[in-house]
């Protein structure tokens, strides 16, 4: 018997125009990381999937229409791609703010930039897709042993890197902050 047992490598899923979709949308990424083995960036990725979900509602999906989010792992390329695909016109853009402006909204594609090794934006009809890419340090760890406790994958102990690339996210997030970029004062 000839069985395949590569994990797949392209999960999605369709969410409604509602609130807590972008919950749920954290939810279906952090489920996908969990299945992939996949540990590295995991805040980040969290922080942006959330970013593009809010301005898929926000932005981009019509009334009555929902959005779908799709995850590409290509363990070649040691990379993990996130699309929001909506059939909303427009295209978004990083607005810088204005000077004395509060900047209490707008700033996610910043965060989203920030974050990520790449973004961009893909025509498709109706609408569009807006993408982020994560390379570098997205690293699978080996599946648990059968038997043993299956509690999501942690980083194994000394892999290089991951504490600090969370320091450098955290930081990253304090300095745009301290810039004003971010408000955390301020609700959605």
């Amino acid at each position: 018997m000839n069985l395949d047992t590569r994990l797949p490598l392209t999960r999605e899923r369709f969410f409604p125009k509602a609130r807590r979709s972008v919950a749920a949308v954290r939810e279906f990424a952090d489920g996908c990381l969990d299945f992939w083995y996949l540990h590295d960036r995991r805040a980040e990725l969290s922080l942006c999937v959330s970013e593009l979900a809010t301005n898929a509602l926000r932005h981009g999906v019509p009334p009555g229409r929902g959005f779908r989010v799709r995850m590409v792992r290509d363990p070649e390329a040691r990379t993990v791609r996130v699309e929001v695909h909506d059939s909303g016109p427009g295209e978004p853009r990083i607005v810088p703010p204005a000077p004395g402006e509060p900047s209490q909204r707008g700033r996610g594609l910043l965060l989203v930039a920030a974050l990520a090794d790449a973004w961009g934006v893909e025509p498709r009809r109706p609408g569009k897709v807006v993408w982020c890419e994560f390379r570098d340090g997205v690293h699978a760890s080996p599946p648990p042993e059968p038997g043993a406790p299956g509690a999501p994958c942690a980083p194994p102990p000394g892999e290089p890197g991951t504490p600090e690339r969370r320091r450098a996210a955290v930081e990253r997030m304090r300095q745009l902050v301290r810039e004003g970029v971010i408000d955390l004062a301020s609700g959605p």
